[in-house]
């Protein structure tokens, strides 16, 4: 399969890095913390921002000091993070000004998570204390095209979530899904990770090929 576009955004955790054990042992400990069923929330918290999650089921002043030490636990467990299969190739190989990260983690989380996971990361990224609406709002991705001067329907999305999906087809970008979680949206494609695609740099933009049968 090939696919061409101008840009490429991606979702950072579950997409470029695998963060999994580490959100669970710190949402774990934060929700015996604050009364909360990890296992009834783990559904929900993907994808999105802490404090949108959070916020659905704590009082205002609680979800506060509950996102501050959320923060803590997951910067303090940052250095386990490990890169997901394909990702740091597949970034080495695309022009600098036509790809960028889109994701719900707080920056100083996210810059943790990069350099944890020993994964090169863009000067200019997205996060999730740079929107005023998180994922499944389409804001994210319409900044994160924004970065790149690119409209965000000249762009390919990889997310693995079912609230980035959403968020990416409502900014009317085209999303390729990592991972199986179903979504209610449909991607135009989906892989088991990034090691079937390769990037080519063009004249417009990028190419993508995507191995048949991943």
């Amino acid at each position: 399969m090939i696919i061409s576009c101008e840009a490429l955004l991606f979702d950072n955790d579950g997409v470029l890095v695998d963060s999994h054990d580490q959100v669970v042992e710190a949402w774990t400990r934060l929700c015996g913390e604050h009364g909360l069923d990890f296992l009834a929330l783990e559904s929900e918290i993907l994808g999105a921002r802490a404090v949108d999650s959070l916020g659905r089921h704590l009082p205002a002043d609680e979800c506060a000091v509950a996102v501050a030490a959320l923060a803590t636990y997951e910067i303090d467990l940052a250095p386990f993070t490990k890169p997901l299969t394909g990702a740091p190739d597949l970034l080495a190989t695309l022009p600098p000004d036509r790809w960028t990260i889109v994701t719900s983690a707080p920056r100083t989380l996210a810059i943790a998570r990069f350099e944890g996971a020993g994964i090169l990361y863009p000067d200019h990224f997205v996060c999730g204390d740079d929107v005023q609406r998180g994922k499944p709002d389409p804001e994210p991705y319409v900044a994160g095209a924004g970065k790149l001067g690119v409209d965000p329907a000249n762009c390919v999305v990889f997310e693995d979530s079912p609230a980035g999906g959403t968020a990416a087809v409502a900014a009317g970008a085209r999303v390729i899904a990592v991972g199986d979680v179903a979504w209610a949206v449909e991607p135009i494609a989906r892989v088991k990770d990034l090691s079937v695609v390769t990037a080519t740099a063009t004249d417009s933009g990028i190419e993508l090929h995507i191995a048949e049968g991943s």
